[in-house]
């Protein structure tokens, strides 16, 4: 096998446990987004974007739907001859009994036979579930021109905010002195994006002394990142400016949404020169009804508009019956929202049926966060879902039962 400068390994086997409803049977990464999109559709695009040919996807929880679509290469052109997106599960050895990924240091060392096949020069280790667009190729010049050993890219951050992030204390020269995980008191604010070039050979070594540490947590912030810093070793920080943001609750999903929206969008997805490629739907354009109201949306194929649409993110197949409104929402795949029905401030599940009359997110009185309705369900007519709720299968049959004893 021909040797590869850089390869990448995407970690996607997080949970996602703060997204609620929209990842009980699906990974993190593999969460709708913008329509159209997956949120692992970003970091595939900008690896195929900076000419990485091969990717490695490690996949864990609810992995059937992620396996399923990383698989097809094609989307992100990524099928060629000496390319390949790779889906890599924990799985048994015969020297050990090891099944699951440990953390995220352990989830690469289980990997490291996968990564020797292409004889890398460095690694590229990446998140799966951040929004971002990012050339990795510049990150690499940099991480050669600096003689680094790890290059960590950062990002500022509010100092006021600074204490939820990885903290990146770094010189004037941009060289890593200290790393701090979530401190109480950062000295500085930038945070670590979880995006990580290593020199392979060295990399390899501490891994496998990592694993065979007991005490270690085998992962990169807690492990590597400190061993390093301790043993001397050249870590540089690469400084980000650009959009970038992690989905990691329903409220900045919502978030990220909307920032898709307006004539000078935050993050600009029509853009030509940084592509995000995604899969393609196999249905009818949308259509809209002779009434119909949209605007300032994203209105995704095979949609049905005879309602109003006003500043939301419509996904595929979606149906807003007349005199429906939906207005800052973001709607998932195959909708239906009924005759009447209003819906705001919310995210509605793929599959979701919204009853007529019914009433989603409308009342706002205390700003109290998004509205969440799982999938599939079937919200009764006039129901009334206050802001802020997370509404599974068990909130919806309270509802009915709450009507039946009326």
């Amino acid at each position: 096998m021909k040797q590869n400068t850089m390869l990448a390994m995407i970690l996607a086997g997080g949970r996602g446990s703060r997204l609620h409803e929209l990842t009980n049977k699906v990974a993190k990464p593999a969460v709708s987004y913008g329509g159209r999109y997956r949120i692992v559709d970003f970091p595939l695009s900008n690896c195929a974007n900076s000419g990485i040919d091969i990717v490695g996807v490690l996949t864990q929880y609810e992995s059937i739907l992620l396996n399923s679509y990383v698989a097809a290469g094609r989307r992100w052109g990524l099928d060629a001859k000496d390319s390949g997106v790779f889906v890599l599960p924990p799985r048994e050895k015969a020297d050990t009994n090891l099944d699951v990924y440990r953390g995220t240091a352990d989830a690469i060392s289980q990997n490291i036979d996968f990564i020797d096949t292409y004889s890398p020069e460095y690694v590229l280790i990446l998140s799966g579930d951040h929004i971002y667009k990012m050339n990795y190729a510049k990150m690499l010049a940099e991480h050669k021109a600096k003689g680094a050993d790890a290059t960590i890219a950062v990002i500022e951050v509010p100092m006021r905010e600074a204490s939820r992030f990885g903290i990146m204390n770094a010189d004037e020269d941009g060289r890593i002195v200290e790393f701090e995980e979530k401190p109480e008191h950062p000295k500085s604010n930038l945070a670590s994006m979880g995006i990580y070039i290593f020199d392979w050979k060295l990399l390899r070594k501490m891994l496998t002394a990592d694993l065979k540490n007991p005490d270690s947590s085998h992962d990169f912030g807690k492990d590597i990142i400190p061993q390093m810093l301790q043993d001397g070793k050249n870590l540089f920080a690469y400084k980000f400016k650009g959009y970038w943001k992690d989905v990691g609750t329903i409220d900045s999903l919502w978030e990220a949404n909307m920032d898709l929206l307006g004539d000078r969008p935050a993050l600009d997805l029509r853009d030509e020169s940084w592509r995000i490629f995604s899969r393609n739907y196999a249905e009818p354009p949308h259509f809209v009804g002779e009434n119909a109201v949209i605007g300032n949306a994203l209105v995704t194929e095979g949609c049905e508009i005879y309602g109003s649409v006003v500043n939301s993110v419509i996904s595929g197949g979606v149906v807003v019956e007349k005199g429906a409104t939906v207005k800052d929402s973001v709607i998932l795949d195959g909708v239906r929202i009924c005759e009447g029905a209003q819906v705001r401030y919310s995210i509605l599940d793929a599959g979701t049926t919204v009853g007529r009359g019914a009433c989603v997110g409308c009342e706002r009185k205390n700003a109290s966060g998004i509205t969440l309705v799982g999938g599939g369900l079937t919200l009764p007519e006039n129901a009334v879902i206050p802001d802020g709720v997370r509404a599974d299968a068990a909130y919806v049959a309270a509802l009915e039962q709450a009507r039946e004893a009326v």
